[in-house]
């Protein structure tokens, strides 16, 4: 993987954005292949993403009682979905056009427990493992009530077993979070963009943390090789993980179902934009693969990253995905979006992604800060830097999107649309961090 020689070069000569993507230019980039044909994986399908819903709502025992502060979602890992009118009319303000439509947000940043969208994922993942030994070792039948898995037996038999991640953060948050409650010896591998603070939070939950002077890409395979030496470890691979990608995919369910509670239309009339954050591409790629599911053709979804780290628009762009990183075209992968900092997508994401999202746009970081400072003030909501390239998404379509728009016969539709900007993370930051990106001017 990644280790031919890539022809810029020629590269360029058949993808000019690339050149722009080298200026650090705001890149909006058309997905051709989409709806090509129904999005499906020989591994993956939508009884799947409903199995592993009766799963989270098996374990919600178990989490309203390892965790007090989901009892009242009745253990339920779940985020509301809200209008954010006066952020809409700030944005319209500063940028002196109107985003026709209803626009509202995804509030993953406020997710119980991990306080990320990698929430729903890497919890999925580590209590589908801790259902899998409980019933082997016949601890547990799917018929039990699942608080059982909060007791001090439970914990000692899972202490025999170690799970380990590689991480930029939340996905470490939320393995570390979940294993170490459940009794798990868990690793969490850091890249070097990782927060201090995400590794202090660990640690004072007993997790251990290996801090690496690479990038996660590099952090990943780390963790990889450690645990393949070791049988009882457990690694969870946010590249290839279909555990990983079934938890995120959830939310596409729950989605629909808050849509319908707020009485929103999603038809050919009344299209459906969403627009995410994307690192390595399994949170949004799992979100993006069931929404696409569910609605087809009148959803139209869009993945941000920063300008530096542009490895999913690049990857999909070139159909080269992991065999290409954001490193080759002489950009640096550093940006303050620690949880988008990611140097070569996930092969399998991509790969699925080329039916399903409509294309994927870039975002600087004095943005970041900009909406952060402004989505606080209006909103008085308070996201970490990456969740506000999701922001950028309805500013980028207006600006950018006029093609795209028109192939799809969406311009005289917009009024009655609905845009959701999906937001990862934030909860969790402490509040001398929050001052500091407040203030913070770039």
């Amino acid at each position: 993987m990644g280790e031919q020689k890539i022809d810029v070069n020629a590269l360029t000569a058949s993808f000019p954005l690339i050149e722009k993507l080298q200026m650090q230019q705001y890149v909006f980039w058309i997905n051709e292949q989409l709806n090509k044909e129904k999005p499906t994986i020989s591994s993956i399908s939508m009884e799947m993403i409903r199995e592993a819903e009766q799963k989270l709502q098996r374990f919600s025992s178990y989490i309203k009682e390892a965790f007090p502060i989901t009892k009242f979602s009745n253990g339920l890992i779940e985020s509301e979905l809200k209008e954010i009118p006066y952020m809409k009319k700030l944005i319209e303000g500063r940028r002196g056009f109107a985003i026709p439509g209803t626009l509202m947000l995804k509030c993953d940043h406020a997710l119980p427990i991990a306080g990320s969208i990698k929430a729903r994922g890497g919890i999925y993942e580590v209590l589908s493992y801790a259902e899998k030994l409980a019933l082997e070792a016949g601890l547990i039948s799917k018929s039990d009530d699942y608080a059982k898995f909060a007791t001090d037996d439970m914990r000692a038999f899972f202490n025999q077993y170690k799970i380990a991640v590689g991480s930029t953060g939340n996905l470490g948050l939320s393995i570390g979070m979940i294993s170490a409650r459940l009794g798990f010896q868990v690793t969490v591998h850091m890249s070097v963009e990782a927060k201090q603070w995400k590794k202090d939070l660990l640690r004072k939950n007993g997790v251990e943390v290996i801090e690496h002077k690479t990038d996660y890409t590099e952090a990943v395979r780390q963790g990889r090789i450690s645990a393949e030496k070791d049988n009882t470890c457990h690694f969870v691979d946010d590249e290839n993980s279909v555990d990983l990608f079934l938890g995120y995919a959830v939310a596409g369910l729950r989605l629909q179902e808050q849509l319908k509670q707020a009485k929103v239309k999603v038809d050919a009339d009344h299209p459906l934009f969403v627009y995410l954050p994307c690192g390595v591409g399994g949170g949004p790629g799992g979100v993006a693969y069931s929404l696409k599911q569910i609605y087809g053709k009148n959803v139209h979804i869009f993945f941000g990253e920063p300008m530096q780290s542009p490895c999913m628009l690049l990857g999909m762009m070139t159909g080269l995905h992991d065999e290409i990183s954001v490193g080759d075209i002489g950009l640096t992968n550093q940006t303050e979006a620690d949880g988008l900092a990611v140097g070569r997508p996930s092969r399998f994401v991509g790969t699925v992604m080329e039916s399903v999202i409509s294309g994927c746009y870039t975002v600087d970081d004095s943005f970041l800060f900009r909406s952060l400072k402004g989505m606080f003030e209006t909103e008085n909501i308070f996201m970490e830097p990456s969740a506000h390239a999701g922001v950028y998404g309805p500013i980028e379509l207006m600006m950018q999107g006029v093609t795209y728009l028109e192939k799809h016969n969406l311009q005289q539709k917009l009024d009655s649309a609905t845009h959701i900007i999906w937001s990862t993370g934030g909860d969790l930051v402490p509040e001398e961090l929050r001052q500091q990106y407040l203030q913070t001017e770039i």
